[in-house]
């Protein structure tokens, strides 16, 4: 079974995802007869404006909030155990509450987010869900005092608000997150930490025998980005090896090169940083090295 691949994967994700915001805890352990939180998150003081660039998941996050993430289809007595979760940690805050002689604020208290890929009409009609007006669709609330909703992943609307909550779909819908994760600026904040998530999963599924359909489609639908991530690692590699080699030579010949010149050598391809490497051998000022760039660089 892959579904603990899977598992562990979402842990680490939302964790990675949320650690700036608040305080993260994975497979928090509750009280009665042994269960355990998949992810339990309280958020940091004045940090709701910060979320925003995690669309939707932060949104979610503006509040405490116990993430229970499933690989498949969540079942009816699996919603009902992860609100059996909730309110043995609502029990919990009471009694603290009590022990500390505080009164436990309604704002203290978790909101319960289980994260599925696909959910039935009739499980949903079991379950009295709602969606609500100012909520994106595919977010179902169960009555209010229940402090629940059900996410269905795939209901969710294919935009940059849902994106990092489609990236714990299956199918179609992950791998269209996937290329959507890739397509994002190389500043982005998480794209880098959660394409190396994704990687850990490809790698971790690669060594298990018993694959079902959907985790060879993401294997294959992996291994050309992460082929093309390494070796774009590898370029990246000898680019700054070649800029390091280049500046300590004319810092020998020339000592300090002025910062505006360092950048323009920082921007030059792997192969212009050889051409450079040959040609400063007959520089005889730094004056050379600018008609060098004047009449080289792009």
């Amino acid at each position: 079974m892959t579904r603990f691949i899977h598992d562990q994967f979402a842990k680490d994700y939302l964790e990675e995802l949320l650690k700036n915001y608040g305080e993260v805890k994975a497979s928090e352990k509750v009280s009665g007869e042994i269960k355990e939180i998949d992810v339990i998150f309280t958020p940091f003081p004045q940090q709701n404006d910060n979320l925003q660039i995690l669309g939707l998941l932060g949104r979610l996050a503006e509040n405490p909030a116990i993430i229970e993430p499933f690989r498949n289809p969540a079942s009816t007595d699996e919603i009902c155990d992860c609100l059996l979760k909730l309110l043995e940690v609502k029990a919990y805050l009471r009694r603290e509450g009590k022990t500390n002689k505080t009164k436990l604020q309604d704002s203290e208290i978790p909101k319960l987010w289980v994260l599925t890929p696909t959910i039935s009409e009739t499980k949903l009609s079991g379950f009295r869900t709602i969606q609500k007006e100012d909520w994106i669709s595919g977010v179902h609330f169960l009555a209010d005092n229940l402090r629940t909703a059900i996410v269905a992943i795939h209901q969710l609307p294919a935009i940059p608000e849902t994106l990092w909550l489609r990236l714990l779909g299956r199918g179609n819908v992950q791998s269209q997150a996937i290329g959507e994760l890739q397509a994002l600026p190389l500043d982005h904040p998480y794209k880098q930490a959660t394409l190396e998530l994704v990687y850990n999963l490809r790698q971790n599924l690669r060594l298990n025998q018993e694959l079902e359909a959907d985790d060879r489609e993401l294997i294959m639908r992996l291994e050309p980005l992460y082929q093309r991530d390494r070796e774009q690692a590898k370029q990246e590699g000898r680019q700054e090896e070649g800029q390091g080699l280049i500046l300590r030579l004319l810092n020998r010949r020339f000592g300090e090169i002025e910062a505006l010149l360092i950048e323009r050598i920082r921007s030059l391809s792997i192969e212009q940083l050889e051409n450079l490497g040959e040609a400063l051998l007959d520089f005889s000022s730094v004056n050379d090295l600018e008609t060098w760039l004047n009449q080289h660089s792009e």
